[in-house]
């Protein structure tokens, strides 16, 4: 049997491993990759559902969640009395709204005009903080005072895309990119994120709505940008184009953010399927190594990678297993994990154990999986908000999840979940 005194200190690594699982920063959390270092959770969830910590009212936009330590931030769009995008920043305990920002917008006939686009970029205790017809603000975390603002079209010279800005700002060392978009090098711009300064702009192609990644290879920094017609490579520095790869995209809809593994930079696009770029030796060398137009076809939906392979949600036949560096595809779930639509969607991020799958799909389910080259196996779900196609922060022992009219705090069931052990 187990002395009081082990029983006690398993208690207090239980907590201390749950209380130290990393916050949401960004989009696509800690390090931008669909990756969350969160607790180990239960295969088997309870009957009646997970517990709502609290939800609460907020309006309508695909905007994600961003999550850190006790706040919780998420961007929306108000019509009444007046149409406003707004900053909203709660408290992640309960709930409650501590600070909002807003600001007048007109969305007029902008395409799925629903709300904010964008997650919120925390660091620092700065959020920088994007809407979906270009207005750009920097907040300070803590109380919502604006301490800078700039807009994409009107001060940076950008061009307003179809459906809206959607790529969210990136953060790299003393650079903040933004994607205004346009004919007069204003595709991608970096300003200081201290001022809002200009620091450089490059390129002449059209916003895409996918947000850039910054990359390391062979011990050097380049920045992958996927336009609606190149997947191109730029030094972060000085923004000096390094390579580039042509790929129209219909409509434009370059979306969902690059992966970056095994030298090989991948994109997924909707009607004219995947590419795989192979970066060489030199920072200006780099080749189409494969593309597939029939059987890898994703749209807003993040791939996942891991041991050499991908995880894509395709257009039709669903969740799809293959091979980063051939494109071989080894298996497909039959739209199990989330029904098959005209634009299938779901958020999907690693956790906790090394095969194990967090899915938020568009139905609002939280489904637990397992993820390898040979199959998915679920082991759980259930249903938490309404419909979205909004991604979700994860941190602590909580899921942060909106729709068009609600944030929910929602607890995740741990495994090993500590209780006082017995005297």
């Amino acid at each position: 049997m187990l002395s009081h005194l082990t029983r006690v200190l398993l208690l207090v690594s239980t907590l201390a491993s749950a209380c130290t699982a990393e916050d949401w920063p960004r989009w696509r959390g800690p390090r931008g990759d669909g990756t969350w270092n969160g607790p180990q959770l239960q295969d088997v969830w309870p009957d009646e559902g997970l517990k709502t910590r609290w939800k609460t009212a907020i309006g309508a936009g695909y905007a994600g969640v961003t999550a850190v330590g006790e706040r919780v931030y998420v961007m929306d769009r108000r019509t009444e009395p007046v149409e406003v995008e707004r900053v909203v920043c709660f408290a992640a305990e309960t709930g409650k709204p501590l600070w909002s920002h807003s600001y007048a917008v007109k969305y007029g006939d902008l395409d799925h005009g629903t709300g904010p686009r964008a997650a919120v970029t925390f660091s620092q205790d700065r959020l920088y903080c994007l809407g979906a017809l270009g207005h750009l603000h920097c907040l300070d975390a803590r109380t919502g005072d604006v301490l800078w603002k700039k807009h994409l079209v009107d001060d940076l010279g950008g061009r307003l895309p179809q459906w809206g800005f959607s790529a969210s700002p990136v953060l790299f060392k003393d650079r903040l990119y933004v994607q205004p978009g346009g004919a007069n090098g204003t595709a991608a711009m970096a300003l200081d994120p201290r001022t809002g300064a200009e620091l450089w702009r490059s390129l002449s192609d059209k916003a895409g709505y996918g947000t850039p990644i910054v990359i390391a290879h062979r011990n050097q920094h380049q920045l992958v940008w996927w336009t609606p017609s190149h997947i191109r490579g730029l030094d972060p520095a000085d923004g000096k184009p390094l390579w580039n790869v042509p790929y129209e995209v219909t409509y434009g809809v370059s979306i969902a953010t690059p992966i970056f593994q095994e030298g090989i930079v991948f994109v997924a696009g909707y009607w004219h399927g995947s590419r795989a770029i192979r970066l060489g030796e030199r920072r200006t060398d780099a080749e189409l190594t494969w593309e597939d137009t029939k059987l890898l076809r994703g749209l807003m939906s993040q791939p996942l990678y891991r041991d050499g392979h991908v995880y894509l949600l395709d257009k039709a036949r669903g969740l799809t297993c293959f091979e980063l560096a051939t494109g071989k595809k080894l298996w497909d779930d039959g739209n199990r994990m989330t029904p098959r639509g005209r634009n299938p969607q779901a958020s999907l991020v690693w956790t906790g154990r090394e095969d194990r799958v967090l899915v938020l799909n568009s139905e609002g389910e939280l489904i637990l999986a397992r993820l390898n080259s040979k199959g998915y196996d679920e082991r759980a779900r259930t249903k938490i908000i309404g419909s979205t196609w909004a991604h979700p922060a994860y941190a602590g022992r909580h899921v942060f999840a909106r729709s068009d009219t609600a944030l929910v705090c929602v607890e995740l069931p741990v495994a090993g979940k500590a209780t006082m052990p017995p005297q």
